[in-house]
């Protein structure tokens, strides 16, 4: 991959409940369509050399046993909900050199603190994965040289990040964008952000509140992920969506 080229491959694409829902008879949950098959919210990015993970759910070891690269270099995490973090014990077969890199807000390392201690202790058992911790703000920051740029959003009332890497911006979770937000990635080449279902949501963007920031930002092209099953299956998608936005899917590589 060329220098100048970022991939982003999607390990998972789904809501915290993952699709198929349990005990759910759907017909996306009863779907044969892989495309219908999503893992908890997830992806890596791969950018000037380095491989970055965005969020470690618990479906993470699934999806590195199917990733089509499982080198990874540091974990970017956008907030502490168990979708997102449940699967930080599966990197330690990441740390057995040394401490793998994790970027998080301070509220998110305080809380793996108390969750689990064992990953942090001066003195820790062997073969626990431990973390070189790094806290962000809202200010950029460099992992393995590439320049990342926090997105602040609002998880309903949460404070949670997304990430502008390069020529790609990274939003889940999202309930609401500051404007000013919005007006920083007008004409971004590639936008990933979450659309939880055509259906009002407390602390998600529906379809309707994510076309419109689409439209507000102008990218060259758009995905959906964090998406629930209600959001219909994947080959009748094009019905729900306009030009230049489609639904991820797991195992997804797009290249930009």
């Amino acid at each position: 991959m060329e220098l100048t080229t970022l991939e982003i491959e999607f390990l998972g694409t789904g809501t915290s409940t993952g699709v198929p829902m349990l005990r759910c008879k759907c017909p996306v949950c009863m779907s044969d369509d892989p495309r219908d098959k999503r893992l908890r919210t997830s992806a890596i990015v791969r950018y000037q050399g380095a491989r970055l993970l965005i969020d470690c759910g618990p479906d993470f070891r699934t999806q590195m046993l199917r990733a089509s690269d499982d080198n990874l270099d540091a974990v970017l995490l956008t907030h502490i909900h168990f979708d997102h973090v449940a699967g930080l014990d599966d990197l330690r077969a990441y740390c057995m050199e040394k401490p793998f890199p994790l970027y998080a807000r301070q509220d998110v390392i305080r809380d793996l603190h108390q969750r689990i201690p064992y990953c942090f202790a001066p003195d820790p058992y062997p073969g626990v994965p431990h973390f070189d911790e790094h806290i962000i703000t809202d200010e950029p920051f460099l992992v393995e040289g590439v320049r990342v740029t926090p997105i602040p959003v609002m998880h309903y009332r949460l404070p949670i990040c997304g990430f502008h890497i390069g020529p790609l911006a990274y939003i889940t979770d999202a309930k609401t964008i500051e404007p000013s937000v919005i007006e920083s990635l007008r004409g971004i080449p590639l936008l990933v952000i979450n659309s939880l279902r055509p259906g009002e949501h407390l602390s998600h963007m529906c379809l309707g509140e994510t076309l419109e920031v689409i439209d507000q930002i102008k990218p060259g092209k758009a995905y959906l992920i964090h998406m629930s099953d209600r959001m219909g299956p994947h080959a009748r998608s094009h019905e729900l969506l306009p030009r230049g936005v489609e639904l991820a899917y797991d195992g997804l590589i797009v290249k930009v």
